[in-house]
């Protein structure tokens, strides 16, 4: 499991019990769960679409829509989203191109990648956002939202697929979620 996930697992032979103050939640198989919020990041050159992980780090949920202005003032407005939420680490969309390349945006991505984890001072997870404003342009479409509000909300829905992608990543894999071996019980 990579090191940047934010989670840990030991062993314990107590009881199941929750206890919200340490932040730490203990599964029903006698696993140490450390929960954490994240922050998902789509950046764009007009717009800045913003997601939150639950605690648990199960499910993503778009939170808002930043109008760019500047560095100094998106770095802010994200810091203060981080603080608020009580985020403890930010997954940025990593722009590659179809081909798996690195192209000119994935420079721009980086750059301003840095300057937020140096802002915030956590971890900030460069993920591959390959197609996801296409996913959330298709989503809204499919739910049938019209043109003029579908540019309002599509960089949320994209922030909240990429995080959502890199939740689904690292989570740990249950029986249930595991492949198939093809036998039959």
């Amino acid at each position: 499991m990579p090191a940047e996930a934010g989670r840990q697992y030991s062993l314990r032979s107590s009881a199941p019990e929750y206890r919200r103050d340490d932040r730490k939640a203990k599964s029903f198989i006698g696993l140490e769960v450390r929960m954490m919020r994240v922050l998902g990041i789509d950046y764009g050159t007009r717009r800045i679409g913003v997601a939150l992980s639950d605690e648990m780090g199960l499910m993503a949920r778009g939170l808002t829509v930043i109008t760019r202005r500047n560095r100094r003032r998106d770095i802010e407005a994200i810091a203060a989203l981080a603080r608020d939420c009580q985020a403890e680490m930010v997954v940025i969309g990593y722009p590659l191109r179809l081909d798996g390349s690195e192209g000119i945006q994935c420079e721009k991505v980086n750059r301003f990648a840095s300057l937020l984890e140096n802002a915030l001072q956590m971890p900030v997870i460069r993920w591959d956002e390959t197609l996801s404003t296409k996913e959330a342009e298709q989503i809204l479409v499919e739910t049938g939202i019209k043109k003029e509000k579908r540019k309002a909300i599509v960089d949320r829905i994209a922030a909240s697929i990429i995080l959502q992608n890199y939740l689904d990543s690292v989570r740990p894999r249950t029986h249930q979620d595991s492949p198939s071996s093809g036998d039959s019980f």
